[in-house]
């Protein structure tokens, strides 16, 4: 029975859409495998490992009949990139294994029954149903994502608090050293709702998110989060627990403040990081009368340091700092000028903001050097 026709591209999209929630490694042989269904010339892709199921539709079902079977994502994927640019690839399913043909090219893979396939049961009703811009939902996601713990104990640290209330709705994530947050406003919400989205969550809708108007639809429930957006829908099982409560880590009594230039600070700091250790990635910010100092050693007693002028009158610091921290927000925002909040203290956090961004706010612990 034929499947599917349409060029290597157009059967590419779907299929690089979904695969990347296919762990290298799993549990059940299945769980390697896509669900791909035929209803008529509609088209679907269907992924999962049990946390997170990605689908996408297409239009280039052959025949009206239906049909629904289980191939091996990644080797299909492999088959497809290598196959010529040229003229349609046919998917076919013949006595349990699904055919590949491309001009003089034939592959044939085994296919696992579509009935065994687990699919991702979805709640009686969402308590949470908002539209969002799509370049809106990616901005929240990038400025934060970069604070989540990876592998934590804590598990409720291994992804991003996501904050729906009345006319706001926030991102915050940390690893215990660091706090990244911002929000924007919504409407559509009447009552606050905290839920944990996972990192491998997070991770993949940075990754199928563009930057257009294009409306995303959000639900969200007690144990599940779905966004549908063009022909994707992702679901995603929701981390149980408390995350920390992120209001009291933000400082908001800091009266020490200075402007810097985003592109020159990350400059003076990828500088200066490559002469720190890979197990010590300290840096020093040493601040004076209109002057930044930033240096940073090794245990060859090699040493950088950096000078910037900078418009500070209170008094001096001396703090050191994990320099990939400091990196890692550069890397994620866009602003030409960061504003940095201190306290004459070298054991208190700094507090990072954006002139630009009222809602963005990045705290950062300071290191023994």
């Amino acid at each position: 029975m034929q499947l599917v026709q349409a060029t290597r591209d157009a059967l590419l999209k779907p299929l690089s859409t979904v695969v990347g929630i296919v762990e290298r490694r799993h549990t059940l042989p299945i769980l390697a495998n896509i669900l791909l269904r035929k209803n008529g010339s509609d088209v679907s892709f269907l992924a999962t490992d049990l946390e997170v199921q990605i689908t996408t539709n297409a239009g280039f079902g052959v025949g009206e009949d239906n049909a629904a079977t289980t191939v091996a994502a990644r080797k299909l994927l492999d088959i497809l990139k290598a196959l010529p640019d040229f003229g349609d690839v046919r998917l076919g399913l013949d006595s349990g294994k699904l055919t590949i043909q491309s001009g003089k090219s034939r592959f044939q893979l085994q296919t696992l029954e579509a009935a065994d396939f687990p699919v991702l049961t979805l709640p009686e009703q969402w308590d949470v149903s908002l539209s969002m811009p799509q370049r809106t939902l990616k901005h929240l996601f990038n400025t934060v994502h970069f604070a989540m713990a990876q592998q934590d104990i804590r598990y409720y640290l291994n992804g991003m608090l996501l904050v729906f209330e009345p006319g706001m709705v926030r991102t915050v994530t940390t690893d215990g050293h660091r706090l990244a947050h911002n929000a924007t406003a919504i409407d559509g919400v009447q009552e606050r709702h905290d839920i944990i989205v996972p990192r491998k969550t997070v991770l993949e809708m940075q990754r199928l998110l563009g930057d257009t108007d294009d409306l995303v639809n959000i639900d969200v429930s007690s144990r599940q989060i779905r966004f549908r957006f063009g022909d994707v829908e992702l679901i995603s099982k929701l981390v149980e627990g408390k995350f920390p409560d992120f209001a009291r880590v933000i400082p908001s009594n800091y009266t020490r403040h200075f402007d810097v230039s985003r592109d020159v600070l990350q400059g003076s700091l990828q500088r200066a990081a490559i002469l720190t250790t890979d197990k010590l990635r300290g840096v020093r910010l040493q601040l004076s009368q209109n002057q930044l100092k930033i240096s940073a050693s090794n245990a060859e007693q090699e040493e950088a340091v950096e000078e910037l002028d900078i418009d500070y009158e209170h008094e001096s610091l001396d703090v050191g700092f994990n320099v990939s921290y400091l990196l890692d927000v550069l890397a994620s925002i866009k602003d030409e000028t960061v504003r940095w909040s201190v306290q004459p203290d070298a054991n208190a956090s700094v507090l990072m903001t954006l002139p630009e961004q009222e809602h963005f706010k990045y705290v950062v612990m300071p290191m023994r050097i």
